[in-house]
Order: C-alpha cells, then sequence, then structure tokens
C-alpha cells in the first residue's frame, strides 16, 4: 500500500479549485506530515494537533477513504 501522502500529491495545483486540493497543497508545505504513512489513526492524530491548515477533518476523511477504495482495488483511480 503506498503512502497517504503519495495518493494526496496527486491533487496538487497551482491553483486551488476544492477543499482536497487546497489540503494537498497545505500538506506538501507541511515538513512535519506523516509522509510514509499507511495508518488513518497515525495521520488523523496528527492533523488534529498540527494542521490548521485543514478546513475541516471531513475533507480528510472523505480523501482517506477513496485512499483505502482505491488501494484495495473497489475503485480506479480515474474513477474518483
Amino acid at each position: 500500500m503506498r503512502p497517504f501522502y503519495l495518493y494526496l500529491m496527486k491533487f496538487r495545483q497551482p491553483k486551488e479549485v476544492d477543499a482536497i486540493t487546497t489540503f494537498a497543497n497545505h500538506a506538501y508545505e507541511d515538513h512535519g506530515f506523516p509522509k510514509h504513512s499507511t495508518d488513518y489513526n497515525e495521520v488523523s492524530s496528527y492533523l488534529e494537533l498540527n494542521a490548521d491548515y485543514l478546513e475541516s477533518m471531513t475533507v480528510f476523511d472523505q480523501a482517506w477513504e477513496k485512499y483505502v477504495q482505491i488501494e484495495e482495488g473497489l475503485l480506479q483511480e480515474d474513477q474518483e
């Protein structure tokens, strides 16, 4: 399973078009982000304690759910 961070980075854009793009852009700038983690609790705890840039944990939860579906082969990346 690839790290969540690598999945999230595909949403980076020079212009922030939605909440996930904003999240990805800020996570890229966050040097403390757990870049190698595939663990929901680790990433979630980090974000709750350190990520004042995240507009809502709902954004993370939605991104995480799609990430898991793709990694488990239940959804193709181009179907997001």
